[in-house]
């Protein structure tokens, strides 16, 4: 029984103590903030800069030499030793053609040459006589004339050896003309040999250039006529990037003027530096634009047909600048760190543009006299407190 009655009591004893310290009353107070982090990092102020402006031109890819052959005699195709993308020497046989047309022209020629050298010794020989008759007709009538002056010859005889000695002079002169006659013809025929001796090396097509085959038009068993394209050679090694500059921009470039140029479908290609080669004087009349060729420095990745960015600086604009390094990426958004006049860090998005070397132009989202972190650390956020270093 006392047991349970000091059990009471204590319980009794709690229930006052808890109702009175719920009577208390809690005097306002104020909570300490905890310090914000902060962080030493360099800081720059955004400002607008010159920079060239560029004029990005589309062009194409095309070797500096290439050439279309083609046939010069009329003949069947006997044989096309290459196909395309095969590498050729120069002098190398391409296409045979069959020359037994050719050479059985060749065996006339020579033929009627022969038969005109003939003629010319006939015509010589007869020059020759000429010649004899007409020494013999001059002596006897200048004898004649000599004895008719002294009255020792009549006048018929004296007009008989005139006679014999103008006829004798008109027959050396036909003599002479018909030697002149046989070797002009045997000039012309020698010319038609040697005409025909070339048509008879021009059976074989062979390759002007070291050089790779881009494109072969005919096949075996083809009739092949003068003029008709057989195969086109490119040259091994220079290539040029060719394109079309607007009116507006023609006065932009110069002749030896370094150019940039990219390929952008083909990544393993670096940017190239070329060299302007050529400016066509006149411009298209229906775009008002001038062909412009720069050279490209020899590299085994280009191929005729790439498609290619020519960047021509057509002037200077100004635009706004910053470090590549200041500009972040979280996610699928793209930033930098400003830095307001408190000294507080804060990331602001941006929309970036073109890049030069190590910096990036900014589109918006920057203007011009913000302050901004130039290479973040990892562990930079938003909303810390930085010390910054100019």
């Amino acid at each position: 029984m006392v047991l349970k009655s000091l059990f009471r009591l204590l319980i009794l004893l709690s229930a006052l103590f808890f109702l009175t310290g719920c009577s208390d009353k809690i005097e306002p107070g104020t909570t300490e903030e905890k310090p914000t982090a902060t962080i030493k990092a360099k800081i720059a102020i955004a400002a607008v800069s010159n920079q060239p402006f560029i004029y990005e031109a589309l062009g194409t890819i095309a070797a500096q030499d290439y050439t279309t052959l083609s046939g010069k005699i009329m003949g069947t195709v006997l044989a096309v030793n290459v196909k395309e993308g095969d590498l050729v020497e120069k002098g190398e046989v391409l296409v045979v053609l069959d020359q037994r047309q050719v050479a059985a022209g060749l065996r006339q020629s020579r033929a009627t040459l022969e038969e005109a050298k003939k003629s010319l010794t006939a015509a010589m020989s007869e020059r020759d006589a000429a010649q004899a008759g007409a020494r013999l007709a001059r002596t006897t009538f200048e004898r004649y004339q000599n004895l008719y002056s002294q009255d020792s010859a009549t006048r018929q005889e004296f007009e008989e050896m005139e006679a014999r000695h103008l006829q004798a002079e008109a027959a050396l002169a036909r003599a002479e003309a018909m030697v002149l006659a046989a070797q002009s013809r045997i000039k012309q025929l020698q010319a038609a040999v040697s005409q025909a001796a070339v048509s008879k090396k021009d059976a074989k097509i062979l390759a002007p250039y070291d050089g790779i085959v881009t494109e072969k038009m005919i096949s075996t068993g083809d009739l092949a006529t003068p003029g008709t394209p057989l195969i086109t050679l490119e040259k091994t090694g220079g290539f040029q990037a060719q394109l079309v500059l607007p009116e507006q921009h023609i006065q932009a470039v110069r002749i030896g003027q370094a150019i940039t140029v990219s390929i952008p479908d083909q990544k393993i290609i670096p940017e190239l530096t070329g060299t302007v080669q050529t400016i066509v004087p006149s411009a298209d009349e229906k775009s008002r634009s001038f062909l412009v060729k720069v050279t490209l420095p020899r590299t085994p990745l280009l191929r005729s047909g790439m498609f290619a960015r020519v960047n021509i600086p057509v002037g200077e604009t100004g635009i706004l600048l910053i470090p590549e390094s200041a500009v972040i990426t979280q996610g699928q958004l793209t930033g930098y760190f400003m830095v307001d006049d408190t000294a507080v860090v804060r990331f602001r998005l941006v929309r970036c543009g073109r890049r030069f070397a190590d910096q990036v132009e900014i589109i918006s989202g920057l203007k011009p006299g913000t302050r901004y972190v130039i290479s973040p650390e990892a562990q930079l956020k938003d909303g810390m407190k930085i010390i910054g270093i100019l």
